[in-house]
């Protein structure tokens, strides 16, 4: 976890977010969830069982914590994507239903937990080891982004800014750990912050909002960002 980020923080977001994403999906008729999102291959149904089963899923890891019993978020990648397919399948209606009740379970499920729990050991589903008080954030982090690639008019302007500059601070260490992508300079045009990207090559540096930077960090279509002379900013290999 961030130094500066803790879990009330997490919590916070995680509810501002879930709030957020519920806000969005409310404001699109049914049939706009069978068109096609931002996100390659996947309409808004897709999208909606994703963000359902996610809750699902961090329940398992809620469960883990408060037991010991080690119950790891999907049963395997493959099954994780049949489970989305097979949601997208579904009904409107019970894909909103499952949406809400299974956010309300985890939300239930992370106030039972004490302070041993919160500290507890367990996996994600890419298999790091991380203590139990990163599920707010991993939830937080699904529904704010998620909420703006229903495409129900959200921006990630419309996103607070310390969750904002907290999600960038994620998105910098994970791509700096990877190493895979390009060496970036990051300077935001409306926050104290910068950030670096280590990467390959000379660090072309990048200035935009920070809603823009962090759109961009995120592989999410972006506005104004801008670099130091006349061609467009780097492609970024996929964030998650």
């Amino acid at each position: 976890m961030a130094a500066d980020r803790t879990r009330a923080d997490s919590l916070r977001w995680m509810a501002q977010g879930s709030k957020t994403f519920a806000a969005a999906l409310a404001a699109l008729p049914d049939d706009r969830l069978d068109q096609p999102t931002a996100l390659a291959g996947w309409t808004g149904k897709h999208l909606l069982a994703h963000v359902a089963a996610n809750a699902d899923a961090l329940v398992n890891l809620a469960h883990w914590a408060r037991t010991g019993e080690e119950t790891p978020m999907y049963s395997s990648p493959q099954q994780r994507d049949r489970d989305i397919d097979a949601g997208a399948r579904r009904p409107v209606a019970e894909l909103r239903a499952w949406a809400t009740l299974s956010s309300e379970t985890l939300q239930a499920r992370l106030a039972e937990l004490d302070e041993q729990q919160w500290r507890r050991q367990v996996r994600t589903a890419q298999g790091r080891t991380v203590p139990a008080n990163e599920i707010p954030w991993m939830r937080a982090r699904e529904v704010m982004v998620h909420a703006v690639d229903l495409g129900a008019g959200l921006g990630f302007d419309d996103l607070p800014a310390d969750f904002l500059a907290a999600l960038l601070d994620d998105i910098v260490a994970k791509r700096s750990a990877a190493g895979d992508g390009p060496a970036l300079t990051l300077a935001a045009t409306d926050h104290p912050g910068s950030w670096a990207v280590s990467g390959v090559g000379d660090a072309t540096r990048v200035t935009a909002t920070l809603a823009g930077l962090t759109a961009y960090l995120s592989g999410r279509p972006a506005l104004a960002v801008s670099r130091t002379g006349d061609e467009p900013v780097p492609e970024l290999p996929r964030w998650l």
